[in-house]
């Protein structure tokens, strides 16, 4: 008897409890939260309900919120109704057996028949089957994960006890506005006919969730259903940087923070600058500058640079160049008319006789008021052609393959960008001895970013770059 009893635990340690502390607990083979910047998934279990499914739709459509639900068989087949509103309203239906039953009581066929037996429901009420499994209370067997690889099993990240009544609809919301943040998976329940629930529960559900709404609305949140989330997830994924080239990226921004200390260079803005800057002497190419104006060796510059934790945050975003490109022209955009103003008011910058700096982000500067300089080939071009490359591989991540195709698109192209003192002064009303009311009518203009100079901008860029 002894050994009978041993025998029994150890089947159950692996069939049921190893795979279900597995899962829930490393989240192996399932999915139960989000990486997104300001999605919410709300999932609801045990439905439909014929009293309380209606009016979780209707306040659903009014907030604009999708939602995913994990119907009971049982009770989809006497609500088919429903079934087809919520795949028009653009809900995801997924399975929770066919009767709400845990997996660890019932042998892996007896599983799939359930499962099987609820997709032919909501195939016949929608015209699809369901590509989604929630086995009731979470808890998978060891078959599951092999039996059910043609469904994503889905969990959660916030569970509320919403199931029983005595809860209250206070108390509730208390509990769902601590997980009121971007990426969580939230389970509530729609239906109370289930083992162990309160039948009317689902009514404190619905006072507080449209009070979740209404606030998560409020500060700009997104309620999507399961499928968007693993999309956006998995796309933010992809763009993550490894633990190789994140190293890289903390050293290359310990670099840059000592640059600026060394070199004493000056932020643009607040906490979270665009540009930094530095007044030296020019020793580069010589530029003529037109109406008569030379930029040559010897003579004193305001040196600009973007600031590389805005670069990396912007290249972050992933997409293609294009889009990068595009971003940091809006940046640069908003940037510029601090940037000008605060060099035409610095004593130091008196005397310079050019803003410049050195990027490949250059079709559509002319638009800021920059003159656009080709550089002239030698070690500088070189040396920085080979900076941007790193810079490009470090802060975009590429799929395989990907790097060919770079190599046969259009090479990265650095170009100075010069503006005379002269011009910042006359873009920000400080010409000397002249009519600084006259002359700034024209700022403006200069400095917007038009939507022709957003459209030039994707036939150069490659990949960012810092000025």
């Amino acid at each position: 008897m002894e050994n009978l009893l041993l025998w029994g635990f150890y089947i159950l340690t692996f069939y049921a409890f190893l795979p279900g502390l597995v899962s829930r607990t490393f989240g192996f083979r399932v999915f139960k939260k989000g990486r997104v910047e300001r999605e919410i998934a709300l999932t609801f279990d045990d439905g439909p309900d014929p009293v309380y499914t209606p009016r979780l739709l209707d306040l659903l459509k009014r907030y604009n919120a999708k939602a995913t639900f994990f119907v009971v068989g049982v009770h989809a087949e006497q609500n088919p109704e429903i079934l087809e509103r919520m795949h028009r309203e653009g809900h995801i239906i997924g399975i929770h057996n066919y009767v709400h039953k845990t997996n660890w009581l019932m042998r892996p066929k007896s599983v799939r028949k359930q499962i099987h037996r609820t997709s032919d429901i909501v195939k016949k009420a929608t015209g699809e089957r369901p590509a989604y499994y929630r086995p009731p209370w979470g808890i998978v067997n060891l078959f599951d994960f092999s039996n059910l690889g043609y469904l994503q099993i889905i969990l959660w990240s916030a569970m509320f006890g919403d199931w029983r009544i005595r809860l209250g609809a206070d108390r509730l919301t208390k509990r769902m506005m601590r997980k009121l943040a971007p990426g969580e998976v939230l389970l509530l329940h729609d239906c109370g006919h289930t083992f162990g629930a309160d039948a009317d529960a689902p009514q404190n559900m619905l006072i507080a969730l449209e009070r979740y709404l209404e606030e998560g609305t409020r500060r700009g949140y997104r309620f999507v259903a399961i499928d968007e989330m693993i999309r956006l997830t998995d796309e933010n994924k992809a763009r993550e940087l490894g633990p190789f080239k994140r190293l890289i990226v903390a050293l290359w921004l310990l670099y840059e923070k000592a640059f600026h200390a060394v070199f004493r260079l000056k932020p643009v803005g607040g906490e979270n600058p665009t540009f930094h800057y530095r007044v030296r002497t020019y020793a580069g190419q010589h530029v003529d500058m037109g109406e008569g104006r030379q930029l040559k060796k010897g003579d004193t510059i305001v040196e600009i640079h973007f600031d590389n934790r805005m670069l990396q945050n912007i290249a972050s975003h992933g997409g293609p160049p294009v889009h990068t490109a595009i971003r940091l022209l809006r940046e640069m955009e908003k940037a510029i008319p601090q940037l000008l103003s605060q060099i035409a008011a610095d004593p130091e910058a008196e005397n310079a006789r050019a803003m410049v700096g050195v990027t490949m982000i250059h079709r559509g500067a002319d638009r800021f008021g920059f003159q656009i300089v080709k550089l002239e080939k030698g070690w500088f071009d070189r040396m920085t052609r080979l900076y941007l490359r790193l810079l490009m591989r470090v802060l975009t991540p590429k799929k395989k393959g990907n790097r060919k195709k770079e190599r046969g698109s259009e090479a990265i192209n650095p170009h100075m960008l010069v503006m005379t003192m002269d011009r910042v002064r006359q873009m920000t009303g400080r010409e000397r001895g002249g009519d600084s009311s006259a002359n700034t009518q024209a700022a403006p203009d200069k400095l917007q970013a038009s939507d022709e100079a957003m459209g030039d901008a994707p036939t150069v860029v490659n990949s960012p770059s810092a000025i």
